[in-house]
């Protein structure tokens, strides 16, 4: 990103805000419009464990106006192109049926809804993505260990109906997501393996923008999981 903006809990419903009345303004008060939060933004908005995200992740539901007041919004308060967007439709984790699962998070400048993505259903998304330079996989243990923390704790069952509610069957799940989740919940040490997971993804993603200064544009969707493997080999041989 070219700035070093961040999104907190604390200023996603400003600029949410900011938005609706920039909407409201290019359409008037008779449109609505839908965002559904997903990724980053969704953990923030319904979880204490995560503190910041460097985007906002959504599924947009509304006029060709909305994409003008998204760029307005980041021209008045200085916030980086694509501070909103939608690219993560184009990944494995989208599913069309998300705004069928999603949850009522807030009302902006009466013509803004705003949803989410929580709980089993952002677990699903979180593993079917699975990456590890990003905080997928510690995102997946923070939501486990705050739901168990309120009284409301996740189990497997839950999880699995979730992913063949989005994603068709337990099956279209990669394998190493799946042995991840049974051995995560099975142990339920999820403070402890919060940590380790976290510090592993820091590694990761350091361990990629270096070698991205070496390799500028090799890295892809397609072979990124293969560079980390290397990575992590060459790391091990040099110890």
């Amino acid at each position: 990103m070219s700035t070093e903006l961040v999104f907190t809990r604390e200023n996603l419903d400003a600029c949410l805000s900011k938005l609706a009345k920039e909407f409201r303004k290019l359409n008037g008060k008779k449109v609505s419009a839908e965002i559904v939060l997903t990724g980053g933004a969704a953990v923030l908005a319904n979880y204490g464990f995560r503190d910041m995200t460097y985007d906002i992740d959504a599924v947009i539901c509304a006029s060709s106006a909305m994409k003008d007041a998204i760029n307005r919004v980041g021209d008045e308060m200085g916030l980086p192109n694509g501070w909103l967007n939608s690219d993560f439709t184009r990944t494995k984790s989208y599913s069309p049926k998300l705004l069928q699962y999603s949850e009522y998070y807030k009302r902006f400048g009466y013509v803004l809804e705003v949803r989410t993505i929580s709980r089993e259903y952002l677990v699903a998304m979180k593993l079917m993505s699975g990456r590890q330079y990003k905080n997928d996989i510690s995102d997946v243990i923070g939501i486990l260990w705050e739901q168990k923390e309120r009284g409301k704790p996740l189990t497997l069952e839950m999880i699995k109906t979730a992913v063949c509610n989005l994603y068709g069957s337990w099956d279209n799940l990669p394998q190493n997501s799946k042995e991840l989740i049974t051995e995560v919940m099975r142990d339920e040490q999820y403070e402890a393996l919060y940590e380790q997971y976290r510090f592993n993804e820091t590694m990761v993603k350091e361990s990629l923008i270096d070698f991205e200064k070496q390799y500028p544009g090799v890295a892809n969707t397609d072979n990124v999981n293969d560079i980390i493997r290397d990575l992590q080999n060459r790391k091990e041989k040099n110890r």
